[in-house]
């Protein structure tokens, strides 16, 4: 473990650690792995990995990774409900402000772009859509199609329309409740000033071997999920009878195993479908990371401790 005064002097100083990378990319071992180096807190930033009811599938740390180092944000929403950006942010700033008073240095880690950009910049104050609107427009996407839905949008909010993509349904959906519920397209709102970012400097680290070896974890990862527990986990979500509109029932590799257990498909092509989307949304996290991200450190290779010298030697600054 790294000298406990240089680590009270970076939680003094208000400085936190932030890991992004892709799925499968090593990222949640890199930041056990330095949690256990600083005597640090990981804290949650994958939208999927909030959800309860999805462990295995999520790929969320299990409890022998959490006996290591204290995890905080796993886990700690209902799939029955649907968690936001700025429901994560204010959980998150609990979470570092608690890491920090326990004398444990803050590590954010995830590969949801929207959460690690919210937790460093803030957030636009956009309102809640209410729920018979965001309903209403669910409803309008099913029947019109993303194509003929975005088109629609694109009326209201040109802006937002031209940089989401016909399949995008939830910030499509998202997009349209919100220039519907307030008149002000989406867009407009988040040219506001952004508010309630982490206080504090982070250091930014993104964790990006190379594609091919990414893709092919990705491969071997949902094959070995469906041994650990992944089918009787999504057989337990759809017993809920839970809107399928809702985020945990889209989380990759859901619908395929549903279909497979309906005899719509088999086994071995479940896998293959699960691993194809995996490997999609990879690669559009990889383009955020690159264009976005920002980060101070870039990790190609498996963690190792002249990692945690090197972002010490910024920590400390």
């Amino acid at each position: 473990m790294t000298d406990h005064s240089e680590i009270a002097q970076a939680v003094a100083a208000g400085r936190y650690i932030m890991i992004c990378g892709p799925t499968a990319a090593g990222k949640s071992a890199a930041a056990l792995a330095l949690a256990e180096q600083v005597g640090g807190t990981v804290i949650n930033a994958d939208s999927m990995q909030v959800y309860s009811d999805l462990r295995v599938v999520t790929a969320r740390p299990g409890p022998d990774d959490e006996a290591r180092a204290p995890h905080r944000l796993y886990g700690i929403v209902d799939g029955g409900e649907r968690a936001s950006v700025a429901s994560w942010l204010d959980l998150a700033a609990e979470a570092v402000d608690e890491a920090r008073n326990a004398g444990s240095l803050p590590i954010i880690v995830g590969g949801t772009g929207m959460y690690l950009q919210a937790a460093r910049d803030g957030i636009a104050p956009i309102p809640e859509v209410p729920a018979e609107i965001h309903r209403a427009c669910l409803e309008e996407l099913a029947a019109r199609g993303g194509a003929a839905f975005r088109e629609e949008l694109s009326k209201l909010d040109e802006e937002t329309a031209s940089r989401l993509f016909d399949g995008d349904s939830q910030r499509l959906v998202r997009a349209m409740g919100v220039v519907r519920a307030t008149g002000r397209p989406i867009s407009a709102w988040q040219s506001d000033p952004h508010q309630g970012a982490l206080a504090g400097e982070a250091v930014a680290i993104s964790v990006m071997p190379p594609r091919a070896d990414t893709y092919a974890r990705i491969d071997r990862r949902f094959a070995q999920m469906m041994e650990e527990g992944a089918v009787e986990e999504v057989e337990a979500l759809a017993e809920r009878g839970l809107d399928p509109s809702l985020p945990v029932m889209k989380a990759i590799g859901v619908r395929e195993i549903l279909a497979m257990q309906a005899g719509e498909i088999s086994r071995g092509r479940a896998i293959e479908l699960a691993s194809r989307d995996s490997r999609h949304y990879a690669k559009r996290q990889m383009t955020w990371i690159r264009n976005n991200y920002r980060a101070q450190i870039s990790i190609d290779e498996k963690f190792s401790t002249r990692f945690v010298k090197e972002i010490f030697s910024i920590l400390l600054k």
